[in-house]
């Protein structure tokens, strides 16, 4: 049997204009209030923000089929994607209107497999670090169990 699939977004140039006028936590505040789109990688892949606040960021994905690999289980991709969003929206909660960020790299360790059963995965991501040039946030993603199914670090580059 066959299944489908469809999604629909807003034009995210709308994002990249509002972006520039307002500090990180504003912006990511407004997102998760529904006063701006959710970014159409949002759209795409079901992850929700759940909360934002000072260096910290926390979201949501409830695993389906179609996020699903070969071995019946969620993608690492996906989970990766979990992951960089969560710290990278971390490091965004902090930054002033007119700074930007990107991922200079990402670290993943999976320690167990998600799937349909896993429940709600959840990811929070904590600033470790922010200098003038880089920060460095870390998180875990968690089932809706409470057990780790991977933790990750990342390092992104600011600029603006």
């Amino acid at each position: 049997m066959d299944r489908t699939r469809s999604c629909s977004w807003s034009d995210p140039q709308r994002l990249a204009e509002v972006v520039k006028e307002t500090d990180g936590a504003e912006f990511l505040k407004k997102i998760g209030s529904g006063d701006l789109p959710a970014p159409p990688v949002a759209e795409t892949t079901c992850i929700t923000m759940a909360e934002i606040g000072d260096g910290y960021a926390r979201f949501e994905l409830t695993p389906a089929e179609w996020h699903h690999n070969p071995i019946g289980s969620v993608h690492g991709g996906i989970l990766s994607t979990l992951a960089d969003t969560a710290l990278g929206c971390a490091v965004h909660s902090t930054l002033p209107a007119g700074t930007g960020y990107t991922s200079l790299d990402l670290t993943i360790k999976f320690t167990r497999p998600a799937t349909l059963a896993s429940g709600t995965l959840t990811c929070e991501g904590r600033v470790v670090t922010s200098g003038r040039r880089t920060a460095t946030a870390e998180g875990r993603i968690t089932d809706g169990s409470g057990r780790v199914i991977a933790h990750a670090v990342t390092t992104c580059l600011l600029f603006g």
